[in-house]
């Protein structure tokens, strides 16, 4: 239609105004996005449904991100053969004698060993964190396609971050456990653990695969995906032999619901971007910070903050496409190196799983539990809190995500 075009105030105004009214409407975000992109059409002489449908498959164009769908039907496969048992079962003959340290994963197994529902319903979400800052981590993934950052350096860079918050969500869960005189296990004798750590093993080179092809330049993120898959089902059939047909069938139908779930959000996700960039509404709402001159240090605590706030109330998919473009600019200002900047926003959305009134997993978690998510937030926010340490931590001392990359392939970093 004929009209005059569109400022980028005014799109800004429809863009964000439609999607977070669809927001308070609980209108999935995938499809709140997309919503939020037709208005433009009607108004925009220059844009047609066309050019906006082009933009959003263009997004599912992208070698990297087949790697998606092959790395969750690698954790499907891990669950129905009975490779993630053997890991917890090593995990448990390790550590299973202190109190807290169970290892557990579902809320009722807990409350059957006398855990309070709060409790259990704050680490059973809190500890979902882990997944999207340990490697092969999705957003990575996601992260390194968009922003033409090396996949195998965030791996690498998300390994010592991932562990400094397990560390201090087990250090939390202990002190929790000792105060309340939570159960514990026996304490395993050493043929009880070296028979765990053998039979685990060969689940163990699962991620060693995957991260270890990628980073030595064997493969690609998405053949490591692949690999990991044929790798998983040769365990699951012909090793441990715990996954049958059904089990099989099980687990792609899983994979082909997440799968689609997580590469809908993406397209609708990639439009609403695009239209951002096509207004130039980044430059226009940042134009005021890049002027600030923020040192690397100042920037990475802005940053930290605008993902822990947009991690509130968006997934971290679209969050890393709309809002982790529109911070890019700054921290490249700032002189923060791609990787730092990247496990600064990753670190910072893993948050955002627990933390409402989005809080994905802890919502799941709630519901699982039959609780309101208001009777566990004390919990929850008690176990966040030296998390938050680990994420100033990240921000101050870049070290911490860059020490690994730099150590085993410096050219991550050029």
């Amino acid at each position: 239609m004929s009209g005059a075009a569109l400022s980028a105030g005014e799109a800004s105004l429809i863009l964000f105004g439609i999607f977070f009214g669809l927001m308070a409407l609980r209108v999935p975000v995938a499809f709140a996005l997309g919503l939020a992109c037709l208005p433009i059409l009607i108004f925009e002489p220059r844009l047609d449904s066309m050019m906006l449908m082009q933009e959003t498959f263009n997004a599912y164009n992208s070698f990297i991100l087949l790697a998606v769908p092959f790395f969750l039907l690698t954790a499907n496969l891990m669950n129905v053969g009975g490779i993630t048992n053997r890991l917890i079962r090593l995990s448990r003959s390790l550590v299973g004698h202190f109190p807290g340290a169970q290892s557990k994963i579902f809320i009722e197994a807990q409350r059957r060993e006398g855990y309070d529902d709060s409790f259990s319903v704050a680490i059973t979400a809190v500890s979902a964190v882990l997944s999207v800052v340990i490697p092969p981590s999705i957003l990575m993934i996601v992260w390194g396609g968009l922003l033409t950052v090396s996949i195998g350096g965030l791996f690498l860079a998300g390994i010592i971050p991932g562990l400094l918050l397990g560390f201090v969500q087990m250090a939390t869960v202990h002190a929790y456990a000792v105060r309340r005189g939570y159960p514990t296990y026996t304490r395993a004798n050493f043929k009880e653990v070296i028979a765990a750590l053998v039979v685990a093993v060969p689940a163990l080179m699962t991620p060693v695969i995957i991260i270890g092809g990628k980073i030595f330049g064997w493969f690609t993120a998405t053949e490591s995906a692949c690999i990991a898959v044929l790798y998983a089902a040769v365990l699951s059939i012909f090793i441990y032999r715990e996954m049958n047909l059904k089990g099989l069938h099980n687990a792609l139908l899983d994979t082909g619901k997440l799968a689609g779930i997580t590469l809908f959000c993406v397209g609708t996700a990639s439009a609403f971007g695009w239209l951002l960039a096509y207004y130039q509404i980044p430059k226009m709402l940042l134009s005021d910070v890049i002027a600030w001159g923020m040192g690397p240090i100042a920037t990475g605590f802005f940053i930290a903050f605008a993902f822990l706030v947009v991690g509130c109330f968006l997934d971290a998919i679209p969050s890393i496409i709309i809002v982790g473009t529109i911070l890019d600019p700054i921290a490249k200002a700032a002189g923060l190196d791609p990787i730092h900047f990247a496990m600064i926003g990753i670190v910072s959305l893993a948050f955002g799983l627990v933390t409402p009134p989005y809080g994905l997993c802890l919502m799941i978690a709630c519901s699982i539990a039959g609780m309101r998510m208001y009777d566990v937030l004390k919990d929850t926010f008690i176990m966040l809190l030296p998390m938050i340490g680990v994420l100033i931590l990240v921000i101050v001392w870049p070290q911490v995500s860059l020490f690994l990359p730099s150590l085993v392939s410096p050219e991550f970093l050029r």
